[in-house]
């Protein structure tokens, strides 16, 4: 089954929480704190596989989860790293963030590996906290939460040219006639209900790959038939090959066809009109078509090339053009790099990392930065609470809750956790 769309949630590993013990040994005074540190979690990986053309495989599996880093034990001993998860995928595939609607990746490569999703670091153990004005901490750290993301991913097929036209004009033939694909052809619509590949080689050893994509109607763009579900694998070709049916023999004008075509590809993106075309009119050796051929030159000035596929007549001349055309034209990146997360610059502001909110007079502390030292602080003793406070100090937290009104008694809630405010 050809799958080329998919949205998955990705986990990262959360890292192993740190330790807290101490040194006791015989004859060793005070031996001091001893606690590893925790390992860092799994991160996720996308990487490219030649052997892979669809996405099916993520399709049916809906949430990826990294594992999680080993916690550090007693005598220093640092947790064990957790193992990475790495997804393969088609090569050509597009990853993009839901929330963000950035691209984090565009896969083209062989073997290609790109981080999606990062693991969380280890917690420190008590050894990692031992300083001169503190050398026995009696505090650690649990691991730092991975990462993540809800995320879309496309399968954008690489191909040097798309055949592109309506249903029945004669593509899969075509595909069928100048490469080793073996698609399905029969004299009914949608006959193609996947893009095939096929690699062609002209006779002056010349090579290209070529996209037999489903046909396209009227309204195409807009959902109809097929729809757009496959008008996205032309984005990556370089060149466009529009297969025209010149015998009329669906009772169809070609050069109505050739403008419903035009009009379909301009509403998906108006820059798949900037790439080079090629007109092939095919069944030439059908009673009308010579006629109809006439009758679509007065209409368009590109240069037409005439075929029978059925025959295999005129293809070869059709592929040394358009490996000319190839020739002549650049591999360019599918997006402009203002697209991609890891080129979005973000501006300096003045605003708070935190914001708090008085709730059934609760004050409900919420940000990225705050919650994430909640998560990662080991509330097991008066130093990892005292430790905390102090962060909270430091970030103006303290400060800001004053302003507020604050009282001692009053109750602070940050994510699930409840605290007592004591000046």
């Amino acid at each position: 089954m050809f799958i080329d769309e998919a949205i998955i949630e990705l986990n990262a590993g959360r890292g192993g929480n740190g330790c807290m013990a101490f040194r006791r040994e015989k004859y060793v005074e005070m031996g001091g704190p001893f606690g590893g540190n925790g390992g860092h979690g799994g991160s996720i990986y996308f990487e490219a596989d030649e052997g892979l053309n669809t996405l099916i495989d993520l399709r049916y599996k809906k949430i990826y989860k990294a594992s999680n880093g080993e916690h550090g034990s007693g005598k220093g001993m640092h947790g064990k790293n957790a193992e990475d998860l790495i997804i393969k995928v088609p090569l050509g595939t597009v990853v993009t963030d839901i929330d963000t609607n950035l691209i984090i990746a565009d896969i083209t490569k062989k073997g290609e590996k790109v981080l999606i999703c990062e693991g969380g670091r280890g917690g420190r153990g008590n050894i990692a906290f031992a300083t001169k004005t503190n050398p026995a901490p009696a505090f650690c750290e649990n691991g730092e939460p991975g990462e993540i993301r809800k995320v879309k991913v496309e399968l954008k097929l690489l191909a040097d040219v798309g055949l592109v036209g309506l249903p029945s004009v004669g593509k899969s033939t075509i595909i069928s006639k100048i490469s080793a694909a073996k698609p399905k052809i029969a004299d009914y619509h949608f006959t193609t209900l996947k893009p095939n590949l096929g690699v062609v080689k002209t006779k002056d050893n010349r090579s290209f790959v070529v996209a037999d994509l489903p046909g396209l109607i009227k309204g195409a763009s807009l959902g109809e038939g097929l729809g757009d579900k496959f008008l996205k694998h032309i984005e990556r070709t370089r060149v466009l090959a529009h297969i025209i049916d010149m015998s009329g023999i669906e009772g169809r004008d070609p050069y109505g066809d050739y403008l419903v075509i035009m009009d379909e590809l301009r509403q998906f993106d108006p820059k798949l009109l900037d790439k080079p075309m090629i007109i092939i009119a095919n069944k030439m050796d059908m009673p009308q078509s010579k006629e109809n051929l006439e009758k679509f030159k007065k209409n368009v000035s590109e240069d037409i090339y005439e075929v029978s596929a059925l025959n295999n007549e005129g293809l070869d001349k059709v592929l040394i053009k358009i490996a000319d055309m190839l020739d002549k034209v650049k591999k360019e990146p599918l997006y402009e790099d203002e697209k991609f997360e890891s080129h979005v610059l973000y501006k300096f502001k003045q605003e708070k990392p935190f914001t708090i909110v008085k709730e059934d007079n609760v004050y409900v502390v919420k940000g990225d930065k705050i919650e994430k030292l909640l998560k990662m602080t080991w509330f097991a003793s008066d130093e990892a609470y005292l430790r905390f406070s102090n962060k909270m100090k430091k970030m103006g937290i303290d400060e800001e809750l004053k302003k507020m009104g604050i009282e001692n008694g009053d109750i602070i809630r940050i994510l699930d956790y409840e605290f007592e405010y004591r000046d």
